[in-house]
């Protein structure tokens, strides 16, 4: 069946976010248009203020209303460990477990040669103004997912990182190889971060 237009254009944008097929795209489209009108603008809102009033952290990449994030400025974190993590939403997941009170910082990605993505696009060039410019660090975590891009991306820091003296270490047991952090529950992250180890 053809759909009028503006429903149409609706499934299309639905379909547009990861997972979700035409089916589930349609179901969403017509649960919108049963909404009250208030509460669909307050969503449009939602979406554009996510958008328009986030940036990155200056310091770490994370995401922030502010030009540096609450953990950047957080004095009472462990400043001698920073956690390095692919996206921002990979420090949230991390954060909310608790057992981890250190810095974080966002690459932005992973090394993929196959898709073009070199050192230049990733966020390592502020990692290391970081460490040069911040003698506490004492250990840098890398908590890249488990894919063969994740780790050849651990690899790679390492071989920039370790010459200038500081413990790098990888999160171990607890991530299965292919497996992304968002998706892993809070017992095997707190296995995987106290069962890191140095690369």
């Amino acid at each position: 069946m053809k759909y009028p237009e503006p429903i149409s254009k609706l499934i299309d944008s639905y379909m547009m976010l990861p997972g979700i097929g035409k089916k589930t795209a349609t179901r969403m489209a017509f649960f919108t248009l049963g909404m009250d009108k208030n509460r669909v603008q307050e969503f449009a809102d939602n979406l554009i203020s996510a958008k328009t009033d986030l940036r990155y952290c200056k310091i770490c990449g994370n995401i922030t209303t502010d030009e540096v994030c609450s953990i950047c400025t957080d004095e009472g974190r462990d400043q001698s460990t920073i956690l390095v993590v692919e996206q921002p939403k990979d420090i949230m997941v991390l954060d909310d477990m608790n057992s981890y009170n250190g810095l974080y910082h966002v690459l932005g990605g992973v090394l993929s040669p196959v898709d073009g993505i070199g050192p230049e696009d990733l966020n390592i060039k502020l990692l290391l103004n970081r460490l040069r410019t911040n003698d506490s660090v004492k250990e840098l975590i890398i908590a890249t997912n488990a894919t063969p891009e994740g780790e050849a991306t651990a690899q790679y820091l390492a071989k920039l990182v370790k010459p200038a003296g500081i413990t790098v270490t990888r999160l171990a047991h607890g991530l299965a190889v292919g497996s992304d952090i968002e998706y892993a529950d809070e017992m095997t992250l707190k296995s995987a971060v106290q069962g890191r180890r140095e690369i």
